[in-house]
């Protein structure tokens, strides 16, 4: 009787669901969910696709993926991975068939376009969900579940867009109203698709075409160089057909962010760096790497999960460095799995591998799902402006730079206010310490409290964070150049709200014969370094004279300026909200050197002595402050700078009682004056060489004086006369391995750590300068030329610049460090002789190895090659392993990685 039940029990359950998909008021069959994604035949984007195809198998997303692979035919025939993924070839449009532009990114809406017109997989398709290369899935992607309809996509939120508020949307659209900022994650009806996808490919050709609107300021474009065209291309066709997303913002996650409290990402876009203690992950820094085909190599690994729950308390904070390293594990699984399939040997057994293969890995990858909060999408589009005013209301709502949503900060009690979006008004979020958001020092991401207490509040009055701009001084030199290239790379790394402009001193001739104009957005200023009135030679005046002529010259909406020096190295957001500045309240750097805040130097040179703050190098000010100060900074330079009766170390603390710090007492003598008074934080910036305080994320390196690691040294004044930006592949001496350092001493371990990291950064800066350039290839340049602008020669002495090579004489050497260039010079020629010798000596090595083995083989030749030689085979294939899994696995190897 019980198994009666149960079969008709089972009978009615499948009628029902039969009635279901196929009931007579029309309702539609199984919704078929089809995944794409593009690539080039490239050995960057396959082991991108490994880490894809991996957890798409692993996340249990419903459907077939296919892989649009673009490329052209000479590409076709050295191609290794065809067998990566299941793949829908696609004629490569890189270089554009009519036009000869050069530009990859067009292959997505092209490759779309392609598979729509020529496979039969889009017609058997409801739902397509389109994927970039570089994302891990974490979950499955239900186009319906998350609240796509047919005529309303499900998007991400891509803050940056900025050309969708102004021209460039009334350029290219006749629906700029329309324009919505979204990508990388997108879930489409197919029928919408069709439309659409020849419009993305069109408009992605129209915006790429305009050069003319090219500039950071119109695109968000951070290089200027249209490389986002096909992310407008995107945005600008939808609105043409009239396509109007749903906007979610929390389904989608860069690692090195925090997730929200309450939010479960289930999608990974790892197109960012991004950290967990002293390890780091890039993909541009793998961009040629052979990995997939490498046997059992894999991406240098994480920290283990143990570690992170000792290394951090907050549990939000936590659950995102959690997130970076369940990225690049799911990465590695899948270049094992696909390392077995292409028949390599087995690799040996490392604590890695165990954990890899572990129920506790198994169980913190298992497949996640959207949480309701997860599900919540922003503003509809009628309310959707990133920043609008409300003539009623009086209420700004800006979108927020980090978390890129909507927030409405509450002027009575200065907390932000988040937007509701499933009630549609405001909701305070609820904070126990009555305190505003904070931005992570880590990770970077806004930190919000506890989301469970959430009360209804209107509020009539209501503010956006400020606008930033961030100034940084330098001149037309090519000492400048390099620390311009390194402050410039870092910057955008770093994730630093708003702009940045250079103040670039020179005089006339200088600037004929410069050739750095493109390192930097740049306001140029007339120099300052010989006085026009004194003739007194003092470079360093003209960072107040170049603040001062900025602000006399430009037009700017900023609210806060924050200042820097060139030789500085940015590594997180410098922002007033997060070190509390405010108006008549700057914020600055400890500079406890200048005593002559306490001595009669003070007393001398302002009316408010005990207003003089010892502080400089990082500036955040208000803009209102800066407009006053500016040229009190510079009078009061001036005239410190002329009082040499008080040059003295006792009285200045400048060792070399040259006067030489008299625009930093200008800083501070002209702030007492208007009685600005500093907050002091120690937090933002550290000098190389120098013990960190304990977990403390410093934003800023300043390498302003010399360093070391062990042997090795970095002096920037030793590299004053070289032309490291000019001359391809010029670069820093590498600092050594962290694998060899001493881990005993804790403190000296991270100071090295850091100082390593500083300089690591200034080479990946110049490498990447250096191929935007179009260097040749550096492996194929011939020995060093005298004449040759394109290479420089690097002495083995470690922080030194061979002057055999560059011809050049630092002015600043000594008498001994010229005789240790010659000394240099003649090692070189008695060097060059002892390579013929040990080249010479290998030789006859080589020849007699190779009679020895001749004679021998013939003897053997008779031999049984039988499980011997299997045996010796499988021998070193083994051994081969373990050379390869000796490589680094602390801190990724800029030269090794490209």
């Amino acid at each position: 009787m019980r198994e009666f039940l149960l079969f008709v029990a089972i009978f009615l359950v499948g009628f029902v669901a039969s009635d279901g998909w196929t009931n007579n008021s029309g309702m539609a069959a199984p919704r078929r969910i089809h995944t794409l994604f593009s690539v080039e035949c490239q050995n960057y984007f396959d082991w991108q696709t490994v880490g894809l195809m991996h957890s798409f198998k692993k996340s249990k997303q419903p459907g077939p993926i296919t892989r649009l692979l673009s490329c052209t035919d000479e590409e076709k025939k050295k191609y290794r991975g065809m067998h990566l993924a299941p793949t829908f070839e696609v004629p490569s449009m890189s270089r554009h068939p009519k036009t000869g532009d050069w530009y990859p990114a067009i292959n997505k809406p092209a490759g779309v376009v392609h598979w729509l017109k020529h496979s039969k997989e889009a017609e058997n398709v409801d739902w397509v969900v389109i994927l970039d290369a570089d994302m891990i899935i974490r979950g499955p992607i239900i186009p319906w579940e998350l609240g796509a309809e047919k005529g309303r996509p499900v998007a991400a939120y891509y803050g940056y867009l900025v050309g969708c508020d102004n021209i460039l949307a009334k350029l290219h659209t006749k629906h700029p109203e329309l324009c919505d900022k979204v990508g990388g994650l997108l879930a489409m009806h197919i029928d919408d698709l069709r439309v659409f996808a020849p419009m993305w490919l069109s408009k992605t050709e129209e915006v790429r075409e305009d050069r003319d609107h090219w500039a950071t300021n119109i695109t968000g474009d951070i290089y200027g160089k249209g490389w986002i065209s096909e992310m407008y291309g995107y945005s600008f066709g939808a609105a043409e057909v009239g396509l109007r997303h749903k906007i979610n913002e929390n389904l989608m996650i860069y690692p090195g962010y925090i997730p929200r409290p309450d939010i479960e990402p289930i999608l990974l876009h790892y197109g960012l760096p991004f950290s967990v203690g002293n390890w780091s992950f890039s993909k541009l820094n793998h961009h040629e790497d052979g990995i997939v085909y490498d046997c059992n190599r894999l991406f240098p690994e994480p920290p283990y999960p143990r570690e992170i729950q000792q290394m951090e308390s907050d549990s939000n904070k936590k659950r995102g460095l959690l997130i970076n390293i369940e990225c690049i594990n799911l990465l590695n699984e899948g270049l094992l799995w696909q390392h077995k399939r292409n028949g390599c040997p087995k690799p040996q057994w490392s604590k890695y591998l165990s954990f890899l293969k572990s129920k506790t890995f198994t169980d913190l990858t298992k497949p996640k799902y959207p949480t309701p909060a997860s599900l919540v999408m922003k503003e509809d589009c009628v309310q959707k402006q990133p920043v609008k005013v409300d003539r009623v209301q009086k209420q700004p709502v800006k979108v927020d730079r980090v978390q890129k949503q909507p927030v409405k900060v509450d002027r009575v009690q200065k907390q932000p206010v988040k937007v509701d979006r499933v009630q549609k008004q405001p909701v305070k979020v609820d904070r126990v310490q009555k305190q505003p958001v904070k931005v992570d020092r880590v990770q970077k991401q806004p930190v919000k409290e506890d989301l469970v207490q959430k009360q209804p509040v209107l509020d009539e009055l209501q503010e956006p964070y400020p606008k930033i701009h961030t100034l940084f001084s330098t001149e037309c030199t090519t000492y400048f150049d390099w620390q311009t290239v390194g402050l410039m790379h870092s910057f955008r790394l770093s994730g630093q709200p708003g702009n940045i402009t250079r103040l670039l001193s020179c005089t006339d001739e200088d600037l004929k014969k410069y050739k750095g104009h493109n390192l930097a957005p740049t306001h140029y200023v007339p120099s300052m370094s010989r006085h026009p009135l004194t003739g007194d030679w003092y470079p360093a005046i003209n960072k107040p004279a170049a603040v001062l002529h900025w602000l006399n010259h430009v037009n700017t909406d900023a609210e806060y300026i924050v200042i820097l020096d060139a030789d500085m190295i940015m590594r997180g957001s410098i922002t007033p909200w997060e070190f509390k500045a405010a108006r008549g309240r700057p914020v600055s750097t400890p500079y406890d050197y200048l005593i002559g805040c306490d001595n009669v130097l003070a007393k001398l040179h302002t009316s408010h002595p005990e207003a003089c703050d010892k502080v400089g190098g990082v500036i955040i000010m208000h803009i209102d402050d800066l407009r006053k100060f500016s040229m009190l900074w510079l009078h009061k330079t001036e005239e410190v700078r002329a009082d040499r009766a008080h040059y003295a170390t006792n009285i200045t603390g400048d060792i070399y009682q040259s006067g030489w710090i008299s625009e930093m007492y200008g800083y501070s003598f002209g702030a007492a004056e208007l009685q600005l008074r500093h907050i002091r934080s120690s937090e933002i910036l550290l000098y190389p060489g120098y013990a960190p305080d304990p977990g403390v994320h410093y934003r800023v390196f300043h390498y302003g004086l010399e360093f070391k690691v062990g042997n090795w040294s970095f002096d920037k004044a030793n590299w004053r006369e070289t032309d490291l930006v000019n001359r391809c592949w010029a670069q820093f001496p590498a600092p050594p391995d962290p694998s060899t350092l001493d881990q005993s001493d804790k403190d000296g371990f991270a100071r090295d750590l850091l100082s390593i990291e500083c300089i690591r950064t200034l080479n990946e800066a110049l490498y990447l300068h250096h191929k935007k350039r179009n260097c040749s290839d550096p492996n194929l340049l011939a020995n060093p030329n005298l004449d040759d602008e394109s290479e420089v020669g690097v002495s083995r002495k470690i922080g030194k610049l061979d002057e055999s090579y560059t011809g050049k004489e630092d002015h600043l050497s000594t008498d001994s460090s010229q005789e240790s260039s010659q000394a240099a010079k003649e090692d070189g020629i008695f060097g060059s002789l002892r390579l013929w010798i040990i080249a010479l000596w290998v030789i006859s090595g080589l020849v007699f190895l190779v009679v020895i083995i001749s004679k021998f083989s013939g003897r053997k030749a008779k031999g049984v090659r039988g499980k011997h030689h299997r045996i010796k085979r499988r021998t070193a294939s083994y051994s081969g392993f373990v050379d390869r899994n000796g490589q680094e696995k602390y801190v990724r190897d800029l030269d090794a990685s490209l």
